[in-house]
């Protein structure tokens, strides 16, 4: 018995019709009774048969979108209008402070938004709904990239790239500045912004490096909801007091941190020496004014050499004596 041949479908010549910027071949077909009720009751009407047998074209009729739709979809889940879900997330991104610029053709969660400072980027809906909350925010990572190459070039190095040891905390650099020695080295992000770390090849150690006497001003939150700001003195030693105040001593950004004083030393070894002679001195003469670690350890990365604002004056009067040449006796 002779096989039929198979059923061809008759297209329409030359009509067609756009969607979205793309042109779908009408298609000359029957539209069935029953598309059309799951249509309606779907909120769509059925405008034609296009591109192939089994794709339909559906209008909105809350927006009067036009959006192609297999039938299969239709009949057994829940057409979503095109036009519609970017108008919402359009509304989502505006929430979020950012620009909806087009839905991301291969991932269908995904959108390309353009941000404050003008850089575009592909992200999640869901991540744009949560920085929408105060939830979080979208780093850029051209401002990123950016940002930590002035950090390296504000400390006489050159950012290379990656970590090639994996590490996200890390970053490979180049001492290339001024009077760079062309050394590579992995350096954790903080301590290129700390000034926390030297040079492998040409760099000096701590204990050789310059470095400072420091007499700090601290203000601690109150120790009860309604109680008054407390005032506490901290003495010290750093090769950089600014970038201790800001990066290594508070845990958060309610301390308030002044310098009051900073004498420089022309080597750690010096500096350390002449801080514990300073500690020794006050253990014995003041031991009643050292501050609890109790009270500072939720505010302060430091266990110990915490006062209170009673010994300002004398440590002041101290380090006029330091800067006058004067050192204080050993402990």
């Amino acid at each position: 018995m002779a096989r039929k041949p198979a059923r061809k479908f008759r297209t329409t010549r030359r009509a067609s019709i756009t969607i979205d910027g793309v042109r779908h071949r009408l298609m000359a077909m029957p539209i069935q009774p029953q598309w059309q009720a799951a249509a309606a009751a779907k909120g769509f009407d059925i405008v034609a048969r296009a591109r192939d047998r089994y794709h339909l074209v559906l209008r909105c009729r809350a927006c009067g979108g036009l959006n192609l739709v297999k039938i299969y979809v239709l009949m057994n889940s829940q057409p979503r209008c095109r036009a519609c879900l970017e108008r919402d997330w359009r509304a989502r991104a505006e929430a979020a402070g950012v620009t909806f610029l087009r839905r991301c053709p291969r991932a269908r969660h995904y959108a390309w938004v353009r941000l404050a400072c003008g850089h575009e980027v592909r992200r999640q809906m869901e991540l744009i709904d949560r920085v929408g909350r105060g939830k979080t925010a979208i780093r850029c990572e051209i401002c990123h990239a950016a940002r930590e190459r002035a950090e390296a070039e504000a400390r006489g190095w050159r950012l290379v790239g990656p970590d090639p040891e994996g590490s996200p905390h890390y970053r490979l650099y180049a001492h290339d500045g001024p009077e760079g020695c062309g050394h590579r080295q992995r350096i954790a992000r903080i301590n290129m912004q700390t000034g926390r770390f030297g040079c492998a090849q040409c760099g000096e150690s701590w204990s050789a490096a310059p470095s400072h006497i420091y007499l700090l001003a601290i203000e601690l939150p109150p120790a009860e909801s309604d109680g008054p700001w407390e005032r506490v003195i901290k003495l010290g030693m750093s090769r950089d007091p600014v970038s201790r105040t800001r990066h290594q001593l508070p845990r958060h950004d309610a301390v308030r941190i002044e310098i009051l004083d900073s004498v420089p030393m022309p080597r750690g070894r010096d500096a350390l020496r002449i801080e514990k002679a300073l500690h020794g001195r006050l253990a014995r003469q003041a031991p009643q004014l050292r501050i609890p670690r109790a009270r500072f350890e939720n505010h302060l990365k430091v266990g110990s050499e915490i006062y209170h604002s009673a010994l300002e004056r004398p440590l002041r009067r101290a380090f006029d004596r330091l800067r006058a040449g004067v050192q204080p006796p050993t402990p």
